[in-house]
């Protein structure tokens, strides 16, 4: 028989925690039709840890291979499929580009870091580029070796910060194109940069297997603790508001792993766990809408997601979207790009290893409804800025502004943008300036033919001269009055003469000059946004065009040619005076035999009396 004497029961019931609750547990990816994929984009194959994407509302650009120097393609967001072969790109720098990166203020404005020690701004116009830019908005020169890093600040106008192989990171006002802090205290190559949500503190991470949080503004190390100790790189990325950081990298058996950090304590981490045992490097992408982590791989074909929460194990895992291409990195849209009605929660364009081709993939929580769901969309980081750079570099900080999802969805900025020599900056272009000088640099074109006779209908203002009920326009009839012989002929006055041809007169000669000397202009022909396409849409350029059709060295051969038409035209006005001199004598001698007859008649001379013209000639009158 079974003693049960010595059984004791637990003191307390242990209870069954079972699975976590999330509204984010059964999100999954949805790659897009091959219509929507971007084909025949030649990624670079450059291999560099770098994502060589990016995207926003507006395009989406990706570092292609060239044959020397550096370039990038822009595409709109909207133009996929087949891309052309020789499709224009922004081709301004000397060596491979490394990395670039949207402005997170302005849609237009992308940074893009090169091998030639640059970093180097360019203005984007609405629509695409129209040939192959080369001239940047802006350069900043002061990194000694290739620059691999870039980071826009989250919530500081005009702020940038970069990271080169020199082991520096510089603090860069671009409205100036001046740094405003250098930072040394990294001992070797710098892996990658993270801001915090208000961008008061930078994380890193580093070579030397450090993990660093620095204060940006000063450049001094606020906490430092040891990394991943692995010989590969290691990434890391803030957590928000949670006062959390997230690192991907290596263990030393060469195994990948991810860690959560505390901010304010790197002695070490609060969670570690190993993934598995493939080489490619870890990416983390956070969103900070949804709290939750991305994770992909270079060279892997598959995307983990993890959920972040203030309490231990601090990172769930979700679930993974598998595939079988790799990939080579990834552009993440911000968040007011995606389709809420769809519940469209996160997007990414994947970059595949092996074929050309940009694919986006749609991160979606299945929802039954297609109405807006408010749980899963909070507000999202607007456009806007929340700070200006003097007041960060003041020491002021702020949170990002905050717009909705429900009317902030595909959200998308105008803020063109010029470098102004005199101030030595990069100021907002006003467009209505630009309309105005457009509008008066307009070639007036006068048809002075019958209104009947018109065939081109251009849209201009026209008024009805009806009566009020008339269907038709009153026309005076004029009588015929027949030409008296003595009238003589009224001489044109040469102000008729080149009015009649449209010629020479002080009109045409003003008209000329604001044309160029061409009687076509491009201003009467092109709409102001195929313009701006073509060119910065900025108001030097449209007041550089306007004072140069003052120019008139460079009519020097409109006024040639307008000299020997002058020329041409006196001629034929005194071959005409010569005509009409003749016709005036013929019709004079006309007139006298037709007086002679009447004369005649008046006599009593029978009716069959021949008369000769000598008879007539020889007659004396009295």
């Amino acid at each position: 028989m079974l003693d049960t004497s010595q059984c004791q029961k637990p003191e307390r019931r242990m209870n069954f925690r079972g699975i976590r609750a999330s509204k984010f547990r059964h999100v999954y990816g949805l790659p897009a039709k091959k219509e929507k994929c971007y084909e025949n984009v030649r990624i670079t194959r450059n291999a560099h840890d770098s994502n060589y994407c990016a995207a926003n509302p507006k395009f989406l650009a990706v570092v292609v291979e060239v044959g020397g120097g550096g370039s990038f393609l822009v595409l709109p967001l909207e133009k996929c499929g087949r891309i052309e072969h020789n499709s224009w790109k922004v081709a301004g720098h000397a060596g491979p580009v490394l990395d670039i990166k949207w402005n997170p203020f302005n849609d237009n404005i992308i940074a893009s870091a090169s091998e030639d020690c640059l970093i180097k701004l360019w203005y984007i116009p609405d629509g695409g580029i129209a040939s192959d830019l080369k001239e940047s908005l802006i350069q900043l020169t002061g990194h000694r070796r290739r620059v691999g890093i870039i980071e826009w600040h989250p919530t500081a106008e005009n702020i940038l910060v970069s990271a080169s192989y020199d082991h520096t990171i510089i603090v860069w006002n671009i409205a100036r194109g001046v740094p405003v802090n250098s930072i040394n205290c990294h001992t070797d190559t710098i892996y990658s940069m993270s801001f915090n949500r208000n961008g008061s503190l930078l994380a890193t991470t580093c070579k030397d297997k450090k993990l660093r949080v620095l204060d940006p503004r000063t450049g001094e190390i606020v906490q430092q603790g040891d990394s991943h100790q692995g010989t590969k790189a290691a990434k890391v990325t803030y957590l928000g508001e949670h006062g959390l950081l997230f690192t991907t990298g290596f263990s030393k058996f060469s195994d990948r792993q991810f860690a959560v950090w505390s901010e304010n304590d790197l002695s070490q981490p609060l969670k570690i766990e190993t993934i598995d045992s493939s080489s490619g490097i870890l990416i983390p992408t956070y969103d900070p809408d949804t709290s939750m982590v991305y994770v992909a791989g270079k060279g892997d074909g598959n995307v983990r997601y993890y959920e972040v929460i203030n309490e231990a194990p601090w990172a769930c895992y979700l679930s993974q979207f598998i595939s079988g291409a790799p990939q080579k990195g990834f552009g993440i849209l911000p968040k007011r790009g995606v389709d809420v009605l769809s519940c469209e929660v996160f997007r990414m364009y994947k970059l595949h290893a092996t074929k050309d081709v940009v694919e986006p993939i749609s991160m979606i929580v299945p929802r039954k409804s297609d109405t807006f769901q408010d749980d899963i969309y909070p507000e999202t980081a607007a456009p806007i800025s929340a700070i200006t750079a003097d007041d960060w570099l003041a020491g002021k900080n702020a949170s990002p502004i905050l717009i909705s999802m429900k009317t902030g969805s595909k959200t998308r900025t105008y803020k063109p943008v010029m470098y102004k020599p005199s101030e030595q900056a990069i100021v907002v272009s006003d467009r209505n300036n630009d309309r105005k000088f457009m509008f008066l640099s307009e070639e007036t074109k006068p048809d002075y033919r019958p209104k009947e006779q018109r065939t081109e209908s251009r849209p201009s203002p026209a008024i009805d001269h009806r009566p009020y009920g008339a269907d038709k326009y009153q026309t005076k009839e004029s009588e015929y009055r027949p030409k008296k012989m003595n009238d003589v002929p009224d001489a044109a006055s040469e102000k008729d003469i080149k009015t009649s041809l449209n010629l020479g007169t002080k009109f045409q000669q003003v008209q000329k000059k604001w044309s160029g000397g061409s009687l076509g202009s491009p201003c009467l022909e092109l709409d102001l946004d195929q313009i701006y396409k073509n060119t910065i849409p900025s108001g030097s350029s449209s007041v550089r065009s306007l004072t140069s059709r003052f120019d008139y060295k460079d009519n020097k051969e409109t006024e040639e040619t307008e000299i020997e038409l002058k020329r041409v035209v006196n001629d034929q006005f005194k071959q005409i005076s010569n005509l009409r001199s003749q016709v005036e004598s013929k019709e004079r001698k006309i007139y006298e035999l037709e007086s002679t007859i009447k004369v005649l008649t008046r006599n009593n001379t029978p009716v069959g009396t021949p008369v000769t013209p000598k008879d007539l000639l020889g007659k004396s009158f009295a």
